[in-house]
Order: structure tokens, then C-alpha cells, then sequence
């Protein structure tokens, strides 16, 4: 049982990273990712919200709705607990942690309508993972999300120390850059399966 949830674990952040493999959650990782601190900010808050999304939603999906036969309403209910999450997310950073809230400024509240948030908590149902699998997936998946912005932002920070053709500066870089950390990301694969295979 611990070899396959190390196993969730390990393929939620590295081979089926939501970010880089699953190309989830991209509106944050390409605004968020310039510098590390808010990055690091930013994901601290998807992997509290992920985690206890997951939490919530669980025992809300097999208690009721999968019991009450009212499966088709998932989206609509793991979306309002996600935004109630995120509202409280919202108000205890701009409480104790006002730079940070400042910082991340319009795209805090994007984790209400971050896919990969919503992704999580519905590929846990999918999957069929009971609750203990649906939590290890869901931190790997935040870690997973916190990993890709840190590497991001650290490239991002190099690539305004560089000289970019004018045509390639701004946006068509940062997609480039993206794209070649996503890459990094495929020799993983074999690792995780030969390991956990």
C-alpha cells in the first residue's frame, strides 16, 4: 500500500505533472512564473487548496452525490467548494499575509477557475482512488504544480538577464522557455516506471 501511494505521489509531480504533461493549470504558471517568490506563493496556495478540495469533495462525491445517484452535478460541486476554498484562502492571506496577496494580486482568485484544481479532484474520481490515494494525488499534483513554477520562474529570471531577439522577446520566449521545461519533464517517465513498474 505505501509503495503505491509513494508511487501516486512521485507520478502526480514528475511523469503526469498537471502543468507540464497535462497542460493544466497554464493561465498561472505563464502569470505568475516572473518572480520566484510569488511563484513559490502561488503554489503554496494551489497545494493547500488542491489538498483540502480533495478533502472536501471526496466524502461529498461517495456520500452524496454517487449514492443519491447525482453524478452528473460533480463539475457544478467541485467548482463551488473549490471558489468557497479559494475565498478563504483569499481572505486569510490578505489578513496575515498582505505582500503576498498584493503580489499575487488577479491571479489569486484565478484558482477558483484553475483546471488543475478542478482537474485533480475530478481524475481522483476517475481513477477510482479511495481517499488516501486521492490525497497523495492531489499534494503531487501541488507539488508537482509548485515544481514546474520554481523551475519556470528560474528561467524566466535568467531570460531577463539575456539578450532575446526582438522578435522573440515577450510572449513567443516565455513559450519557448515553457516548452523546453515541459520537455525536461519526459525523462521522468522512464524513471518513475521502471522504479514503481
Amino acid at each position: 500500500m505505501t509503495k503505491e501511494l509513494i508511487s501516486i505521489l512521485l507520478t502526480a509531480i514528475l511523469t503526469q505533472n498537471f502543468v507540464l504533461a497535462k497542460f493544466l493549470g497554464i493561465c498561472p504558471f505563464l502569470g505568475v512564473s516572473k518572480k520566484l517568490n510569488t511563484a513559490v506563493g502561488m503554489s503554496a496556495a494551489v497545494i493547500f487548496v488542491m489538498a483540502l478540495s480533495t478533502a472536501v469533495t471526496y466524502p461529498i462525491n461517495k456520500f452524496l452525490l454517487v449514492k443519491f445517484d447525482l453524478e452528473y452535478l460533480q463539475t457544478i460541486v467541485f467548482i463551488l467548494v473549490i471558489a468557497a476554498l479559494v475565498q478563504l484562502v483569499e481572505i486569510i492571506l490578505k489578513k496575515y499575509i498582505p505582500a503576498l496577496y498584493n503580489a499575487l494580486g488577479i491571479y489569486l482568485p484565478l484558482i477558483t477557475t484553475n483546471c488543475a484544481v478542478l482537474g485533480v479532484v475530478i481524475l481522483n474520481v476517475d481513477n477510482g482512488y479511495n481517499f488516501a490515494q486521492s490525497m497523495f494525488s492531489s499534494v503531487g499534483g501541488g507539488l508537482g504544480f509548485m515544481l514546474a513554477m520554481v523551475m519556470f520562474a528560474g528561467v524566466r529570471e535568467r531570460l531577463d538577464s539575456c539578450e532575446v531577439p526582438k522578435f522573440m522577446q515577450g510572449l513567443p520566449i516565455t513559450l519557448v522557455a515553457a516548452s523546453l521545461v515541459s520537455v525536461s519533464f519526459l525523462g521522468f517517465t522512464g524513471i518513475v516506471e521502471n522504479i514503481f513498474g
